[in-house]
């Protein structure tokens, strides 16, 4: 390395920093060469000091001169906890530019989602889908930066950042790809745990190029940085010792060349042993001191600007500190000439609002507010959420002072969390609500109001850690003052969480035992109608005795006047059409419990009163009785509701797969795979083991099985663990038929035989005999044809009978083609044809040109096989394709 200070640098925190300066440079060279190249992502990790901000302030220097729009955003260490405040500072250039229309023609669909995150728009009522929110954010920040080609984002101090921005920055970092934007992060190695550390892991993931982790200086060049800053007279001992003292450390070496300076030391070998003490007081306890030295006066107004953390301004400080507005200015002026406070740069102003102060380095500020005595520190804090709050901006604005203020049995300071949890919620910030309403437990709340804040609590963390959820609604439920709507909300709100954390039986109980102690009444009826629902769902081998029985009963005195009667007519419509019911009864049932063929009000896709369990067994019952156009009615009202909406987490994962099954109930295979690869790609975010996951995988099996593609079918499997054990909630199609049907694909007979019959074992413990959803009987059949033709014949006798019980068109064909696989001669041809007739009639197209081809085989009828032909093509069932023209080649042969 030169002793040279590089001519371009304008920091001295760019000494040594070529390298990374050139991929830099080039970076941006390639991002203004060609509006549609790819996005890039670099990331700079280096310890406090070593340059990182000044490396971005190249960066924006350089894209400036080459007329890029730059965006800019910094993390803080005391502003952690406030939810999109980096993410809002990077699109502040861009926000204050909008009219409110322009941003709504900007952002789109996405404006109620994104809007109220980035503080442009009023939040809603209700909780926003975090995911949903980020998915916004991705898109807003998408159509901006096409707008502002060609756009450089430069994220400081990322590893102080906030949750919900990490989130955000992590999931546009996978989406660089079609987007031509620069964006570079800088970071401190560590100093971050847990889902924000992940988050992190992430984006260097997502980089171009390997981290960039930033060094110390080298001995030579704090010699030439020493020589360029006190004169070329400067000794190499003297030159060695500030690099000894300061480990090489850009901004201390600054920093302590400057009190060489302000002390006019002589920069000879003889005063080298002076360094040391001169760097202590750069820092740490030394900075504490000097900053004493001031004056009490001073002291109060950085301290009063560390708890501000940002958007320091004299008058809101002199507030915070109570000082006159002379006095303020006196001591924002001392703290200027003393290097511990400055003026911020035009992109920093921008980026804080109205800011007129800033910290000269993060490490100064964190010395400073570590300084301040711990009572004086949460004294503070209350203060300052009073001026936060007395200037209108609301209680989540002042949440991040109010979590500091010392615990005090304040009934105001409870109700100002239990605000801004749910400010927090409403645009998609269960953290940071969580956090505030665990502080206002600490108070602690009235007695009365205790366990209201629990339930608030729980409701908050649901979606983030349902095992949380269930002990605060316990306890919460265990106490005074939850009681009518809310109490019965906070029992379902338990059971879901007891659902989704594999309690079962438990969600169960806990449903039975509060409708136990309720009088006869639509409370009542809604606890029943959820327990029905859990065990509904319950794909264990237990089963409440006369469940069925007593459900039926109870359902045949609803005439459907309100959602708990509709609710229950679509649990017994589901549990027919699981048990093998008539169709035309279980569509009756089923019709019952709409309003003029619609879902009734508080009965839609995005409403919280029933969960989307009870549409999904709705549609789901239509979907397995051959009236998939209703079926598909809702499954396609359910996609457009959770886009609009955008809740993109589990909700999006199972209206795309519930599109996919339509389509391959309809022999749409092509557009099934999209809808399931989507629905899959939706899924690995939300995480693996669910039992929506189970549901996109199992149907992507399935579907690629019907398409005659094995090979990904069984590595789709492998990939996504689809193998025992399975999951404890039921899975339309049955996974276990379906996973028997994989391995009997795969050549493993023997494995395959068991899976099916394990199958049938399981689906007759709970009285599952619908043999459209649960086909492995069929399956065990031909795979026994030769093996044990008797037992194939008793199977293939059930199956006939279970599909003339549920008397659809398609489990009547179906059952038809697996008599017809097991006999030969006439007999086989008669029953193949009797199977065309029915599933000619039939909405599945996909079996029909099964049937077809088969029919034309055992015939020897061209032109059946030319129109199975034709029928496979039109499905994508590429096996069909190549097994109809092998028939047709032979036949052809023949003649």
């Amino acid at each position: 390395m030169t002793e040279v200070r590089p001519p371009a640098a304008p920091s001295a925190a760019l000494w040594e920093r070529d390298e990374e300066l050139a991929a830099i440079a080039e970076a941006v060279d390639v991002l203004c060469a060609d509006r549609s190249s790819p996005g890039t992502l670099m990331v700079l990790r280096g310890e406090a000091g070593l340059g990182k901000t000044a490396l971005l302030a190249e960066t924006r220097r350089i894209a400036e001169r080459r007329g890029c729009t730059v965006w800019s955003a910094r993390g803080g260490e005391t502003l952690r906890t406030v939810p999109f405040n980096v993410v809002r500072q990077l699109l502040q250039p861009a926000l204050v530019s909008l009219l409110p229309e322009e941003a709504r023609e900007y952002l789109g669909d996405w404006y109620g989602i994104a809007g109220p995150a980035l503080g442009i728009t009023d939040p809603g009522d209700g909780h926003a889908d975090p995911q949903g929110v980020c998915e916004g954010l991705v898109a807003a920040v998408r159509r901006l930066a096409r707008r502002d080609w060609p756009l450089v984002l430069l994220v400081d101090d990322a590893h102080w950042a906030d949750q919900e921005t990490l989130y955000w920055l992590a999931a546009f970092a996978e989406r660089l790809a079609d987007l031509s934007v620069l964006v570079v992060v800088a970071r401190r190695p560590g100093d971050i745990s847990g889902v924000s550390a992940r988050h992190l892991d992430a984006v260097a993931a997502a980089a171009d190029r390997p981290v960039t982790n930033l060094s110390a200086l080298t001995p030579e060049a704090a010699a030439g940085l020493t020589r360029a800053t006190l004169g070329e007279n400067a000794d190499a001992a003297f030159c060695r010792e500030v690099w000894a003292v300061t480990g090489g450390n850009p901004y201390e070496t600054v920093e302590l060349l400057a009190k060489v300076q302000d002390s006019e030391l002589e920069p000879v070998e003889a005063h080298a042993g002076e360094l040391r003490e001169l760097n202590r007081s750069a820092r740490g306890g030394g900075l504490v001191a000097r900053l004493e030295e001031l004056g009490i006066d001073a002291t109060r107004f950085a301290w009063a600007a560390a708890i501000l953390g940002d958007g320091i301004t004299v008058d809101l400080v002199a507030r915070l500190a109570t000082l006159g507005p002379d006095d303020a200015a006196r001591c924002a002026e001392r703290l200027r000439s003393a290097r511990i406070l400055t003026v911020p740069d035009p992109a920093a102003a921008r980026r804080t609002g109205q800011a007129e102060l800033e910290f000269v380095h993060p490490l100064i500020a964190t010395a400073v507010y570590n300084s301040i005595p711990d009572a004086l520190r949460r004294a503070m804090h209350g203060i300052a959420a009073r001026i936060v709050t007395d200037s209108g901006r609301g209680a989540a604005a002042a949440a991040r002072h109010l979590l500091e203020v010392h615990p005090d049995d304040d009934e105001e300071l409870v109700w100002q969390l239990r605000e801004a949890a749910r400010e927090h919620l409403a645009v998609g910030a269960p953290d940071a609500a969580r956090r505030c309403l665990e502080r206002a437990l600490e108070e602690p709340p009235r007695p009365e109001v205790h366990a209201h804040v629990l339930y608030e609590l729980g409701s908050a963390t649901f979606l983030t850690a349902p095992a949380r959820t269930i002990g605060h609604l316990r306890t919460a439920l265990g106490m005074p003052g939850l009681d009518g709507d809310r109490r019965l909300d906070a029992v379902i709100r338990l059971s879901q969480a007891l659902l989704h954390n594999d309690q079962m039986e438990e969600a169960v109980r806990t449903v039975e035992a509060e409708a136990a102690r309720l009088p006869a009444g639509p409370a009542r009826m809604r606890l029943q109608a959820v327990q029905f629902m859990w065990e509904g769902v319950h794909a264990g081998e237990t089963i409440t005795p006369g469940r069925s029985e007593r459900l039926a009963e109870l359902a045949a005195t609803c005439t459907g006047r309100d959602n708990s009667e509709r609710a229950l007519l679509i649990l017994r419509g589901f549990d027919g059409m699981m048990r093998g019911e008539n169709a035309e009864e279980i569509v009756e049932i089923c019709d019952r419990a709409l309003v003029n063929g619609r879902l009734a009000p508080g009965l839609g896709w995005t409403d919280s009163e029933w969960g989307v369990e009870l549409l999904l067994m709705l549609a789901g019952s239509y979907a397995y009785t051959d009236r998939l156009d209703r079926a598909e009615s809702f499954y396609s009202e359910a996609l457009q509701a959770y886009d609009t909406a955008g809740w993109s987490g589990g909700h999006l994962v199972l209206a795309h797969a519930y599109v996919g099954l339509a389509h391959r109930r309809r022999g749409r295979l092509e557009a099934a795979e999209t809808s399931l690869r989507e629905s899959l790609r939706h899924a690995e975010r939300v995480g693996r083991g669910l039992p929506l996951y189970w549901t996109a995988t199992c149907n992507l099996v399935d579907t690629l099985l019907a398409r005659g593609h094995v090979d990904e079918a069984w590595a789709v499997a492998e990939r996504h663990g689809f193998a025992p054990p399975y999951p404890s909630t039921v899975v339309l199609p049955d996974p276990r038929s379906v996973r028997g049907r994989l391995l009997l694909a795969v050549g493993r007979t023997k494995d395959g035989i068991n899976e099916l019959e394990a199958a049938e074992k399981a689906a007759a413990a709970r009285g599952h005999h619908n043999p459209v959803h649960v086909f492995g009987a069929a399956d065990l059949a031909r795979a026994l044809a030769t093996e044990d033709p008797a037992r194939a014949a008793r199977l293939a006798v059930d199956v006939r009978r279970r599909a003339e019980r549920l008397g659809t068109d398609t489990a009547i064909g179906e059952a038809l083609r697996v008599a017809a696989a097991l006999e030969t001669g006439q007999r086989a041809v008669r029953l193949a044809a009797q199977a065309v007739t029915y599933l000619e009639s039939s909405p599945c197209q996909y079996e029909h040109a099964a049937a077809r081809i088969e029919y034309g085989t055992l015939a020897r009828s061209a032109p059946d096989l030319e129109r199975g032909l034709a029928l496979a093509r039109s499905c994508g069932a590429d096996g069909l394709v190549a097994q109809a023209r092998s028939e047709l080649a032979t036949y052809a042969g023949h003649r």
